[in-house]
C-alpha cells in the first residue's frame, strides 16, 4: 500500500512540476523550476526506508522523470537512485525534524542532483555547450527545491503516517 501511495504521489508530484516548469519559462526564469520529486526520494531515504524498497522506487520515479523530462533514458533513474543511496547514507546520522534541517537537506541535494546532471550530461552529450548552460542554472534550481521541501516532506510524512500497518486487534476478543 505504502510504495503505491508513494508511487501516486510521485506521479502528481511530476505532473505539477511539469506544470511549474510551463509557468515558470513563460516568464523566462527556467532555472528557478524546482524539483519536487528530490525530497520524496530524500524523505524516503532519511527515514528508515529498506534500501531494495526505496532503490525500486527510485528508480521508477526517476524513470518517469526521464520520460516526463524528455531526457535521455536512465539519466534521472541513476540520479534518483544515487541521491536515495546517499540520502539513506546520512539518513543514518541526520533527522529531518526541523524546518531548517529540511531547506538544507533539500539545497545540498538538489546541488549534488544538479552537479551530477552537468556532469553526466558533459560526458553523455555531444554539446559542451549545453553543459555550461545547464551548469547557469544550479543555483536557482537548488534555491527553489529548497523552498518548496518542507511542503513536500509535509506531504510525504502524511503519506507515511497514513499507510503504517496498524496491528490487528487479538483474536477471541481479548
Amino acid at each position: 500500500m505504502r510504495n503505491t501511495a508513494f508511487l501516486l504521489l510521485g506521479v502528481a508530484l511530476l505532473v505539477i512540476q511539469s506544470g511549474l516548469y510551463r509557468l515558470i519559462d513563460a516568464v523566462h526564469h527556467a532555472g528557478a523550476t524546482p524539483s519536487l520529486l528530490l525530497p520524496l526520494v530524500v524523505f524516503m531515504g532519511v527515514h528508515e526506508y529498506s534500501i531494495a524498497r526505496g532503490v525500486a522506487l527510485s528508480f521508477i520515479l526517476g524513470y518517469l522523470l526521464d520520460l516526463f523530462a524528455a531526457a535521455p533514458i536512465g539519466l534521472f533513474t541513476l540520479i534518483s537512485v544515487a541521491t536515495f543511496l546517499v540520502a539513506r547514507v546520512a539518513g543514518v546520522r541526520l533527522a529531518a525534524q526541523t524546518l531548517l534541517t529540511k531547506v538544507a537537506l533539500a539545497f545540498v541535494f538538489a546541488l549534488l542532483e544538479s552537479i551530477l546532471l552537468v556532469v553526466l550530461t558533459a560526458i553523455l552529450g555531444g554539446d559542451p555547450h549545453r553543459a555550461r548552460a545547464l551548469a547557469a542554472l544550479v543555483p536557482g534550481h537548488a534555491v527553489a527545491t529548497a523552498v518548496l521541501a518542507p511542503l513536500i516532506f509535509r506531504i510525504a510524512e502524511r503519506v507515511h503516517v497514513a499507510t503504517i500497518a496498524s496491528p490487528l486487534p487479538p483474536e477471541g476478543g481479548r
